[in-house]
């Protein structure tokens, strides 16, 4: 039987914990009643779940008050609520080229609607330079707004850099910590993060429908819902609650969905954020180093593991991303992934725009016996490729 090796974690990290099936088997079996809409004991121990999972993120991001945090069905909808709630026509924001579409096309949708836009331009290999926010403000610049790590390539923005410049010049800073929220340590206090977005299915270990938007105390006042409808308060009014973080979950909650990101997240928290990313800079340098060895091989992004993720993007001559990917998929069970990555902007940036890339990415239950396997899967393709 053939193998099944999965290098697709930034797209959605699997296996999860065993600690994250058992908490939605047990929530789906045992408990099962809506959070905050009821008194019974079952709706009582759903609102307690969803408290857990507030105060374990807390934890992790080092925030103060767990109801600053506001949950969504993933890093998408976390990110449309923080730049349409937050921009309005007038307003200039700043952005980098290696930028996510959840980024990009939100703020295009705004640009076509009166929002000024500024985009830095990085470097091929997706590193940001913090000295070119300056030429970039105007006095009209209201946001920050950019990747802690790219998606593409793995580079990882210098966040706390550009933390400190927002808050020097009074700019709001909003990150999309799609890609690190589980992954690299981040704390919001030290690194100025006024806005953090963040998906539960990627290295939090929770499953596919969560995510959520950490809010600075204060900037609510300045972000409008995306949403507004029943919240299981205040149900005597009309009107939307003004209060965190009810103000932005209009709706009943992906309880089961919370239940395992909660379970990840205490994961997580038990093995320390320092030794998975050890794990997985050691992976992601050996196979960075394997494929430097690989002739036809062309790798994105920069050549030290130790800034950027566990996001290796690569070519190999004569064969086309998808060719690469079906047969990495077909021949030797390995699990890839081709194409533009919802990223365009950043694969203008390298140099890979319209072809894209064959990406892999690796999680924290991968092994250093996949990573060989799937270097000799490469080598023996890439010769393939030449005949």
């Amino acid at each position: 039987m053939m193998k099944t090796i999965y290098f697709d974690n930034a797209a959605t990290s699997w296996p999860k914990p065993e600690e994250s099936y058992a908490a939605m088997d047990q929530f789906s079996r045992v408990i099962g009643g809506s959070p905050g809409r009821s008194g019974h004991r079952l709706s009582i121990e759903s609102g307690r779940i969803i408290m857990d999972t507030r105060e374990a993120l807390a934890r992790l991001f080092g925030i103060d008050d767990p109801f600053q945090l506001v949950f969504t069905k993933n890093a998408t909808e976390a990110l449309n609520l923080a730049i349409a709630g937050l921009l309005a026509p007038g307003d200039h924001v700043i952005t980098s080229s290696m930028e996510h579409n959840s980024v990009m096309r939100p703020l295009r949708a705004l640009e076509s609607k009166g929002v000024e836009l500024s985009v830095i331009d990085c470097s091929p290999q997706g590193a940001l330079d913090p000295k070119n926010l300056l030429p970039m403000i105007r006095t009209a610049t209201k946001a920050v707004i950019i990747t802690h790590a790219s998606n593409v390539t793995g580079t990882i923005m210098p966040i706390q850099e550009v933390g400190h410049f927002a808050r020097e010049h009074g700019l709001i800073f909003c990150v999309d910590a799609a890609q690190t929220a589980g992954a690299l340590p981040i704390d919001v206090s030290k690194m100025n993060i006024d806005l953090l977005a963040f998906s539960g299915h990627k290295a939090l270990f929770g499953p596919q429908g969560t995510g959520g938007l950490y809010i600075r105390k204060g900037i609510e006042e300045k972000i409008n819902p995306l949403i507004v409808g029943g919240t299981g308060s205040r149900s005597e009014h009309e009107s939307q609650p003004d209060f965190m973080p009810d103000r932005y979950e209009s709706g009943t909650l992906n309880t089961l969905g919370l239940a395992g990101l909660g379970a990840g997240v205490k994961y997580i928290l038990e093995r320390g954020v320092d030794n998975i990313r050890l794990r997985e800079l050691m992976l992601t340098q050996r196979f960075l180093e394997g494929l430097q060895s690989i002739g036809g091989v062309r790798i994105y992004g920069l050549g030290d593991a130790s800034h950027r993720i566990s996001v290796v993007s690569f070519n190999v001559d004569h064969m086309t991303p998808s060719e690469l990917s079906f047969s990495l998929d077909e021949q030797f069970g390995v699990m890839s992934r081709p194409g533009l990555h919802c990223a365009p902007s950043a694969h203008r940036t390298i140099g890979t725009f319209a072809q894209g890339t064959v990406r892999v990415s690796f999680g924290y239950f991968n092994s250093e016996e996949e990573i060989n396997y799937v270097l000799d899967a490469v080598h023996q393709l890439s010769r393939q490729g030449k005949e």
